[in-house]
């Protein structure tokens, strides 16, 4: 499946079924650690942990989840403060990242940042958006928390989303998105994969998206 006709099903909604109902119980994990340099390049040595057959380009501007779920610039999210997490990434000036496309989906691999940016990620904010929905221009969606991996010295977000974009005619189409979300002070670091659900290929595995954020983490830190 060519990458040009897979980033164009991220313009379109999820839909809103298969979510959990609410937080796991171990949605955020943090762990202590010394602190290690984050060197963006390393980024693309991941590129080589997707599957064959996988077509690959870099990312170019600023990426956040939102947008790769397939929202346009004007979205809103319920409650408000939710949508920091579909876009922890709005003040960044450096992003690095690249995308691959494939039989199972759409893999996209970001690091971004721009220091001082980023406080880390409020315990606060994930106790009030274990479910929450999103919406702009013709795409909407429901996104729920999902347990996260554990990352050494880094805060971790896990998200499962489902969008639906209604076209003209009525036509609707979905899309599920898994974003698994590191904090690591003055930078962030996600990974998205984008499915469809109608594909007759089996998607990527349900941890895939959480396993390669670890390696890219590692391979960020060195």
């Amino acid at each position: 499946m060519r990458l040009f006709a897979l980033l164009a099903t991220l313009s379109l909604p999820v839909a809103a079924c298969g979510l959990p109902a609410g937080p796991p119980s171990s949605v955020v994990q943090i762990t202590p650690s010394s602190h290690r340099p984050v060197n963006p390049a390393r980024v693309d040595r991941l590129r080589g942990d997707l599957p064959p057959g996988y077509e690959i380009v870099d990312l170019t501007g600023l990426a956040a989840p939102a947008g790769l779920w397939g929202l346009g610039p004007k979205w809103s999210a319920e409650p408000t403060q939710c949508g920091s997490l579909g876009d922890p990434v709005h003040a960044a000036v450096e992003t690095r990242g690249w995308s691959g496309s494939g039989p199972g989906g759409i893999v996209h691999v970001v690091v971004t940042g721009s220091p001082p940016l980023h406080t880390g990620l409020d315990p606060a904010l994930v106790a009030d958006c274990g479910h929450w929905t999103l919406a702009g221009g013709h795409t909407s969606g429901s996104v729920g928390l999902v347990d996260a991996p554990a990352v050494d010295g880094a805060a971790t977000v896990a998200m499962s989303t489902a969008t639906t974009t209604v076209v003209e005619g009525g036509t609707e189409t979905h899309a599920h998105a898994d974003t698994v979300t590191a904090y690591l002070g003055d930078y962030v670091a996600f990974v998205t994969v984008v499915t469809d659900p109608g594909s007759p290929n089996p998607p990527l595995g349900q941890d895939f998206a959480a396993t390669l954020l670890v390696k890219t983490l590692s391979a960020l830190r060195g």
